[in-house]
């Protein structure tokens, strides 16, 4: 296996649960973590100049989730202010395996998740990372 070049290796976006995302008794949906997390790699990517619109509108490889593993420590509610983290853990030729965290504001852990993306193509098949992305992703540029 190979190891995982020098990517930004800890990344953190804030959120806020508004009641949209939670059930009737305010506390956040188990799904709603899901988008959390979502935004958080996207805004990883973003950090690391890699936007997924512009790739696709230029016909180049994007990332698609294709497996995801979570677990639910503490629950999460209404106003909490939340850090959802992303860490990089290892590179394949078409896939990054992720590690991604949801805590509260005070520090408890709500959520840990591993999640593995791969690149893929405009036909939604896996597609080895091309050297440009594989170069941003590096860089941290």
């Amino acid at each position: 296996m190979e190891a995982l070049p020098a990517i930004q290796a800890h990344f953190q976006w804030a959120a806020r649960v508004y009641w949209e995302d939670t059930d009737a008794g305010g506390v956040v949906y188990h799904a709603t973590y899901l988008r959390f997390m979502e935004r958080a790699r996207t805004e990883w990517l973003r950090n690391l100049g890699v936007g997924q619109r512009a790739r696709m509108e230029a016909g180049q490889p994007v990332f698609a989730v294709r497996r995801m593993t979570l677990d639910f420590h503490a629950p999460a509610r209404l106003d909490d202010l939340l850090c959802v983290t992303v860490s990089a853990d290892r590179r394949r030729g078409a896939s990054l395996d992720l590690t991604q965290h949801v805590f509260r504001e005070d520090g408890t852990l709500l959520v840990s998740a591993t999640v593995q993306v791969v690149c893929i193509d405009s036909r939604f098949r896996p597609v080895r990372m091309p050297p440009d992305l594989l170069e941003t992703l590096s860089n941290g540029t």
